[in-house]
C-alpha cells in the first residue's frame, strides 16, 4: 500500500524465532522500495476470533484516503474468521499503530463452507452498484473456490449466491489476488477500474502445490463473475507467476506512479534447524 508518501509493506512474522506460528503482521516502511525501516508489528493476536494467530489479508484505501485491513484470525483447529483494522491515528503517514474495530468477526463461516479453510480476503473494489465486493479463499471437497461478499460500508458483509470463480481438482485457494490489467500500454490500473478496454487476472496460491497460478479472463460485473479466457489451463498446469520459490503473492495499485506492485514470498529450500541456526527464515521480495 502507498499512503502519505510511504510504500507499507505487511509481512506474516513470529516474533518469537525462525518457524512458523505465533504469527502476527511485521511492518515496514519505504520511500524507495529498497531502504526499509522496521516498525511495531500492525496486528497481533489478542482477541478470541484471532487468539491463534493471525494470518493473511490485504489493505484497501476507503474514500477519504482512509486505510482499512481485513485479515484473517485463527480462532481454534477448525474455524477461521475475517476481522477487520483500522489506523488508530489517520494522520500519520507511517501508519504506527491500528485498532481491532468492535464489530470483529466480520466474516463467519456459513453452514456449507468450509471453515478451516477460510482466508485471506483480498482487497476490496467497488462494483455497479456502489457496493464494495472481495473474494476470499475456500475449498469445497478439492474444488477450488473464490467466495464472494458484498457490502455497502465495508463493515457488514453478505456472502454472494455464487463463487466469484472456482475450479475443479485444484485444492485450496489461498492468499486469492483479483485486479484489472489494461489491454494496451504498462500503466496499472486502479482496483476499481472498470470499461471494455481491459481484462481481469485471478491468482491463487494453491496449498496443495505450494506455487502461483493465474489466468487472464473478463469479469461480468453485472453477474459478478468472472470467465477465463480460453488461453491457459485453469488448473494446477496453468499459468504461473514464476517457476521457483515464490508463493502467497499480493498486488496492490501504486497510486503515486500508476503501477501495479507485486509482493511475494520467497519460502527458500532450508531445513528447520538451518533456519534456527541462522536466526531467520524467508524473504520477501518485490517485482514492478
Amino acid at each position: 500500500m502507498f499512503f502519505k508518501g510511504f510504500y507499507h509493506l505487511f509481512y506474516q512474522y513470529n516474533p518469537d524465532g525462525a518457524v512458523w506460528g505465533n504469527i502476527v503482521w511485521g511492518h515496514v516502511v519505504s520511500k524507495d522500495l529498497i531502504n526499509w525501516h522496521s516498525l511495531d508489528p500492525a496486528i497481533v493476536p489478542s482477541e478470541w476470533y484471532d487468539i491463534k494467530g493471525c494470518w493473511s489479508g490485504s489493505a484497501t484505501l476507503l474514500p477519504g484516503d482512509q486505510p482499512a485491513i481485513l485479515y484473517t484470525g485463527w480462532a481454534n483447529s477448525s474455524q477461521q474468521l475475517q476481522s477487520m483494522v483500522v489506523p488508530k491515528d489517520a494522520t500519520d503517514p507511517l501508519l504506527r499503530e491500528w485498532v481491532k474495530i468492535p464489530q470483529n468477526p466480520l466474516l463467519i463461516p456459513e453452514f456449507g463452507i468450509n471453515g478451516s479453510s477460510f482466508r485471506d480476503p483480498t482487497t476490496g473494489w467497488l462494483g455497479l452498484d456502489g457496493k464494495w465486493r472481495i473474494v476470499v479463499g475456500n475449498k469445497r471437497n478439492h474444488r477450488g473456490v473464490a467466495l464472494l461478499y458484498t457490502s455497502k460500508d465495508f463493515v457488514h458483509w453478505v456472502k454472494a449466491k455464487h463463487p466469484l470463480h472456482s475450479s475443479k481438482l485444484t485444492g485450496m485457494w489461498e492468499c486469492p489476488d483479483f485486479y484489472p490489467v489494461p489491454l494496451s500500454g504498462n500503466e496499472g490500473l486502479d482496483t476499481s477500474a472498470m470499461g471494455s478496454s481491459l481484462k481481469h487476472v485471478l491468482k491463487v496460491s494453491l496449498d496443495d502445490y505450494k506455487y502461483e497460478y493465474y489466468t487472464v479472463g473478463t469479469y461480468l460485473r453485472d453477474m459478478d463473475r468472472y470467465v477465463p479466457d480460453n488461453t491457459s489451463s485453469d488448473d494446477e498446469h496453468g499459468l504461473r507467476y514464476d517457476y521457483g520459490k515464490f508463493y502467497a503473492s499480493k498486488t496492490f495499485f501504486d497510486q503515486y506512479k500508476n503501477r501495479r506492485i507485486l509482493w511475494g514470498w520467497i519460502n527458500e529450500s532450508d531445513s528447520v534447524a538451518d533456519d534456527v541456526s541462522k536466526a531467520w527464515a524467508g524473504l520477501q521480495v518485490v517485482s514492478v
